[in-house]
């Protein structure tokens, strides 16, 4: 291990060439680094292909440019970030290396496939850091149109549009953790990937994909919509619908490898709010069944035994869909009228499901006629089951834990949002405060949410080290997930395990997948 200290800095050696890191309160801070090649030209379309060496130090003090995407309001960016397409860039706190390697943590951030960056403040890894006296790692990835269009039904002999590029970029980032991450004092065989949201569904899907096998060691899925994951022929559809956006005809595609970034930008902005007002509960772009990089429906990988082994927490919000509903945001529906048609396109798109599975699920919810029920089944639909279909099947044969955060500070119960979808991510990061305006202790509550922060962390970091998510504090304790019994911890004030706390629920909507294909 190549170290060379010198005032605040820190220069180590990586794979393709010596970075410089700075200090950042008791760890060292690396920002920046390039771990594909720049995604352009006659790259766009295609996976990451290594980058370029470079010569001397290259200093890492601030962020990489953003991936490209619209500027929508549902994930806050900090000012004066750049956006460029040559995003691909990983980030790396750490304690000064001193032989003896710390685990990592690799976070992976969310935005619906096509909004988000590790740069936001939010996902600062400092704290983290020097509180688990660990790595902590976080990467851009492409999203939107240049991520997770599948364009793959255009391709000729004279260029190939590959599919799922934001998860191969993953897996790239992944891979250059595995190479390089000794470098910074950590242990590449003790990775736990985390993420939120669209990062937790890549890490749901990842899980059942090949290519991503071994590069981690354990998992944290936080509200993933792990249904959210398409079919080769409705991909193609929504490639159409890009094509005419652009007024392109599919003779033309290649022309998407020359058009300025910011055209298919605006034209993917056009498409994500497209497709789920025409069918809601459908995101515009997503991972897709590609029976090559993806063989299989990750929750259907899952339940025929083809995750891989690793030990896993999983959980969702009490509130989730609160936050959409404020936002206005068509990413999931919110209404009772929006929120049927749901049900009805899913029953189209499964024509031999029984009538009287829908019947069972609609009778579940007595007052859907109302926003509060309109809202359960909204959040029901998109993370609540696809969470327990994956723990049911993952916990037949790895350790799995299931929590369902219901923490909400007194603004955010007033204001009717709760634990809304995100909510818990400060407690996670310890970092709160980093909105412009942020109303979370408005009403009081900081010591509390300071507590209850305290534990998430705990537990999180307990199971990046040891595998099991023990706060060690004289917290309760829990209990792993099996289908006996499905013990799931409710965060709250204080921590409760409960017993199969959505049993009518879960028997309403049953054990077989129900989503878009």
């Amino acid at each position: 291990m190549e170290v060379e200290k010198s005032g605040d800095t820190l220069v180590v050696r990586a794979r393709d060439g010596a970075v410089c890191g700075h200090a950042d309160g008791d760890v060292y801070a690396w920002k920046g680094i390039p771990f594909a090649a720049a995604p352009v030209g006659a790259l766009r379309f295609r996976a990451p292909a290594p980058p370029s060496p470079w010569n001397g130090v290259r200093d890492c003090a601030i962020f990489g440019p953003m991936a490209p995407q619209g500027n929508g309001t549902a994930v806050p960016i900090d000012a004066g970030l750049e956006m460029d397409e040559d995003c691909l860039s990983i980030n790396v706190w750490a304690p000064e290396p001193d032989g003896t390697p710390r685990p990592v943590m690799v976070w992976i951030h969310g935005g619906a496939y096509c909004l988000g960056t590790a740069a936001q403040s939010i996902y600062d890894g400092r704290i983290l850091s020097t509180v688990g006296d660990l790595v902590v790692v976080s990467f851009n990835y492409r999203v939107g149109a240049l991520g997770f269009l599948d364009l793959s039904s255009f391709s000729t002999a004279e260029h190939v549009f590959e599919t799922n590029i934001g998860l191969r970029d993953q897996v790239a980032a992944l891979a250059w953790v595995r190479e390089n991450i000794s470098a910074f004092g950590g242990d590449p065989d003790e990775v736990t990937v985390f993420g939120e949201s669209s990062g937790a569904g890549s890490i749901t899907t990842l899980m059942t994909c090949p290519s991503a096998e071994g590069l981690f060691h354990r998992a944290i899925a936080q509200s993933p919509p792990a249904t959210s994951v398409y079919g080769s022929e409705r991909a193609a559809t929504v490639a159409r619908q890009f094509l005419d956006i652009l007024r392109l005809a599919p003779e033309e595609s290649a022309t998407l490898l020359r058009l300025p970034y910011d055209q298919i930008i605006e034209a993917s902005d056009t498409l994500v709010n497209e497709v789920p007002t025409k069918i809601p509960g459908t995101l515009a772009m997503a991972p897709v069944v590609d029976r090559d990089f993806l063989p299989r429906y990750p929750v259907a990988a899952f339940q025929k035994g083809y995750s891989h082994r690793i030990p896993l927490i999983i959980g969702s919000n009490k509130d989730e869909s609160s936050l959409f509903k404020l936002m206005k945001s068509p990413l999931l529906p919110v209404t009772s009228d929006s929120v049927q048609e749901m049900l009805r396109a899913i029953a189209t798109d499964h024509p031999d499901l029984p009538a009287n599975r829908l019947a069972d699920i609609l009778a579940a919810y007595p007052d859907r006629g109302k926003s509060r029920g309109a809202l359960a089944m909204s959040r029901d639909a998109a993370f609540r089951m696809p969470a327990l279909w994956v723990a049911d099947a993952h916990s037949r044969h790895s350790p799995t834990w299931m929590y369902r955060f219901d923490a909400a500070t007194p603004i955010l119960k007033a204001a009717r949002i709760g634990a809304g979808h995100a909510t818990e991510l400060p407690y996670v990061f310890g970092n709160f405060g980093t909105l412009n305006v942020d109303p979370t202790f408005w009403l009081g509550g900081r010591k509390t949410a300071l507590e209850v922060s305290g534990r998430v962390q705990r537990r999180w970091l307990a199971f990046v080290r040891h595998g099991v998510p023990a706060a060690l504090d004289g917290s309760k304790h829990w209990a792993p997930y099996d289908e006996d019994t499905r013990a799931t911890l409710l965060i709250d004030s204080s921590d409760t395990l409960v017993q199969d706390p959505d049993r009518e629920m879960r028997l309403a909507w049953g054990n077989e997948v129900m989503g878009f294909s």
